[in-house]
């Protein structure tokens, strides 16, 4: 099988200072590898925090011959130059106790990474031996359960080049971290919650464990769990209590080529069978403190000889609390409640020996599985940079903004709080919560690899959110059984979201077309139609009208194309959906109403050009953008394409607007540029600002956000460019977000918005559509084809996925996983 990952582009750790690819599941929590071989970002204990830290937690090797005499210890990772800050992003921080091991420990001479996500891959340099490492968490589309698991897995692969033997140790060092919050700052072995922890071997299966535990934390308190550190290595040495670096190091020095490792056999529970090695202990950490442990494999590789050894760090901690700063006002009768979640991979183990029996029994499976993903991917006639980023958008899912609880419900923040939210609401935990309805109206990731997630996410708004006069708040409060925002200011903007309630339609519909049961939702999405329909629009005249809350955080007001496509796209759907309802006569009137809207949108706001806004009497100029170009003037339209609607517009204004917006909002070079707002892109990038005004006219008072740069619209107006066949314009566009993200100044699985991992990000997604150019719909088992040059394409379908090829004999498919069950094929 073509091992994807190692296809993917050579990254030196110099050049990599910002690379730190997430591993874990889906709402299990993560740690990152960096490309400096360094493993940093912990954030297992259920609260995200990029800052997050595990002192003395590495990798270490050390080799040698018999003759001529030769002994080196290396720590497994690179010394990074230090450089310029890139404006609020930190995910080229290095912890402190790294450095200083790196300073005075013998570091590998350099590291080269290649990440095609999920996994990872390091080649150490300046080794007597080559060494290798992959690092993953298991990725399977449509399978949640098996995307879910709170493990990453390691494996090492050495070659020995030389003519003779070479004695070898292998050693991973881990701090425990049960009973830690995962929020509070570590100093080495001290924080807040350790005391008590207790590290004890466990030998199964061929296998070496460190199990950590702590026996006198309360078992609900949000560390409370278990971490496990395993080796397949049967005679693994272990040094389970140790409280600086120098220890272990001292004990992996000390290790005999032949230390009697048989005996090991005879107790599993015994930690070093080496009669020469330090004394062994046992008993819990002193309050406050917590211990480290250790495992050092052993082996002698002949002249040429290659070995693998795999390693898995597994955790278990099911406490997951609202943690978080909800919106509304106080309610005084929460009083100091922590409402407890739970996570819902906690359900499915009974802990961390758990998780590691699991993953050690199928880990050739979900490694086989993960890497044939990839290979559609990567063996596809995607250009390499676009496999590369457009399989990073599953890392945004897997990151801390995004949980389920222990009864499955899927939940999203806006993103993680970090460097660019710290002046505002601090850098750890979920950015925005809950389910924020028109920042996920650009997400389409989700839908696409795991449907039963956003299926969730509908459960939630039409059976929870959904207030009794019809409309949605666009934010949940949690647990879903406290009262939710209605009647009641919720900020981001004040008042429910109008593009949320209208992108509820559309994803409804979208649900559908992925073969979701309409019926359930129908009910409610005639209600909040209704309500739309009475507040904005109550003449049937077609148009909005009046004050429209907004994901700019802001009421827009007048005539908009911003807001007039998501209505004239969500009557489209809903028209789709009435006559799945067999309700004709709604269908037909909705047909109407989008008919007229259509043409009175055209003819009021077409300037010529582009999609311009017009004020109504008594409307204020503030936050509003007037003669503006608005990157995001024809979101409708995209989502449009995504659902098979058609164009709600005439085509040619469509495609001149979109080329205005090319024209004048892609930027390159920001050193001269007065950024208002926040900083994404600055220096010598290229980016797509959000609003300019080419012919004048700036309000004093701008839209919110007009001069930042964000990637979900950047992809939005990407794939909207291809699907109207304007390559050019489009690859522009990804060619300067995917520099600005290459891992030199930001991080390529971490595009930022307000927080890290940013949601709105994962409308990357539907670049990957627009470059296919194929569309299902599973309410007739019909796949529509736009024309696209001959090739190999990806194709994920909700109950299966494999490879589309389309050439001189027409368009077929390979099954890869699941099933494709397609009845006919339309060639638009």
């Amino acid at each position: 099988m073509n091992t994807g990952h190692l296809t993917a582009r050579p990254i030196r750790h110099q050049d990599g200072r910002h690379v730190a690819m997430p591993l874990g599941g889906i709402g299990t929590g993560n740690l990152a590898i960096c490309a400096d071989g360094g493993l940093r970002q912990w954030q297992l204990q259920n609260s995200g925090n990029h800052r997050g830290d595990l002192p003395y937690t590495f990798f270490a090797l050390r080799a040698g011959t018999w003759e001529p005499p030769a002994d080196d210890l290396f720590v497994l990772q690179a010394r990074t130059p230090h450089a310029p800050a890139t404006p609020l992003v930190n995910d080229d921080h290095v912890p402190a106790w790294q450095e200083d091991l790196l300073r005075t420990r013998r570091a590998v001479d350099a590291t080269t990474f290649r990440g095609l996500y999920p996994f990872a891959h390091l080649e150490y340099h300046g080794l007597p031996l080559r060494l290798e490492l992959e690092a993953f968490n298991p990725l399977i589309p449509l399978d949640v359960d098996d995307s879910s698991l709170p493990a990453a897995l390691f494996t090492f692969t050495l070659t020995n080049p030389g003519p003779l033997p070479l004695q070898v140790w292998l050693a991973a060092a881990v701090q425990n971290p049960v009973g830690h919050d995962g929020t509070t700052p570590i100093d080495g072995v001290r924080a807040l919650g350790y005391g008590g922890n207790t590290n004890r071997v466990r030998r199964a299966g061929g296998w070496t464990s460190l199990v950590m535990e702590n026996a006198a934390i309360d078992p609900a308190a949000p560390g409370a769990g278990q971490a496990v550190l395993s080796v397949d290595a049967a005679d693994a040495a272990a040094l389970p209590q140790w409280t600086h670096p120098d220890e272990f190091l001292a004990f992996l020095a000390g290790r005999a080529v032949y230390g009697d490792p048989g005996k090991a056999r005879h107790t599993s529970w015994q930690a070093d069978y080496q009669a020469s090695g330090p004394q062994q202990a046992f008993g819990p950490s002193p309050a406050g403190q917590t211990w480290n442990g250790g495992l050092v494999a052993p082996m002698v590789l002949r002249p040429g000889q290659t070995r693998q050894v795999r390693l898995c760090l597994a955790w278990h901690f099911p406490n997951r609390y609202a943690n978080f700063v909800q919106f509304g006002p106080p309610n005084p009768q929460w009083g100091p409640t922590r409402f407890w979640l739970g996570n819902a991979y906690a359900t499915r183990f009974a802990d961390a020996l758990d998780v590691t029996a699991r993953v050690r029994e199928r880990w050739t499976e979900l490694r086989d599985t993960s890497l044939r993903w990839l290979d559609g991917l990567s063996g596809s006639s995607l250009p390499r940079t676009a496999v590369e980023h457009l399989a990073a958008q599953a890392a945004i899912l897997r990151s801390p903004s995004c949980f389920r609880s222990a009864d499955g419900a899927f939940f999203g923040f806006e993103g993680v709080l970090g460097a660019s939210t710290v002046m505002w609401t601090g850098d750890v935990g979920g950015s925005c919560p809950l389910n924020c309805t028109h920042v996920w109206n650009y997400a389409q990731a989700v839908a696409k690899l795991f449907p039963s997630l956003e299926r969730s996410m509908r459960a939630t708004e039409f059976e929870v959110m959904q207030a009794p006069e019809g409309y949605l708040p666009h934010r949940v409060i949690a647990p879903t059984y406290l009262r939710q925002l209605w009647d009641k200011p919720i900020g981001g903007p004040a008042e429910p979201a109008l593009d949320g309630m209208l992108g509820a339609v559309l994803k409804t519909y979208r649900e559908v077309r992925h073969g979701a049961d309409l019926k359930p939702y129908w009910s409610g999405v005639k209600r909040l139609l209704a309500h739309i329909r009475a507040t904005w629009d109550p003449e049937d005249s077609g148009l909005l009208h009046g004050v429209q809350p907004s994901t700019h955080d802001i009421d827009l007001c007048g005539i908009n194309p911003f807001m007039g496509t998501l209505w004239l796209a969500a009557l489209r759907a809903a028209e789709e959906m009435a006559t799945l309802a067999a309700e004709p006569d709604l269908a037909a009137e909705l047909r109407r109403l989008f008919t007229r809207g259509s043409a009175r949108y055209d003819r009021e706001l077409f300037n010529g050009s582009y999609y311009v806004q017009v004020l109504e009497h008594g409307d204020s100029t503030d936050y509003q953008w007037l003669e503006g170009c608005l990157s995001d003037q024809l979101i409708g339209q995209w989502w449009a394409h995504q659902l098979g609607l058609g164009h709600l517009l005439p085509r040619e204004h469509v495609v001149s607007a979109l080329r205005a917006i090319v024209r004048h909002n892609l930027r390159t070079g920001f050193r001269d540029f007065e950024h208002a707002y926040r900083v994404f892109a600055d220096e010598d990038d290229t980016g797509l600002l959000m609003c300019t005004w080419p012919s004048g006219g700036r309000p004093a008072v701008p839209t919110r956000y007009c001069d930042e740069v964000w990637t979900g619209t950047e992809y939005q107006v990407a794939a909207h460019c291809l699907w109207e066949g304007l390559e050019e314009e489009a690859w522009m566009i990804l060619h300067g977000l995917w520099r600005r993200y290459d891992g030199t100044r930001r991080n390529p699985y971490n595009q930022v918005e307000c927080g890290d991992h940013y949601v709105r990000a994962m409308a990357g997604w539907s670049v990957l559509d627009a470059l296919t150019g194929a569309s299902y719909d599973a309410t007739s088992r019909r796949l529509s084809l736009a024309p696209r040059e001959h090739g190999r394409w990806p194709l994920l379908l909700p109950t299966g996925w494999g490879t589309l090829i389309r050439d001189a004999d027409g368009a077929r498919m390979i099954r890869a996983h699941g099933e494709l069950p397609i009845d006919e094929i339309v060639n638009l």
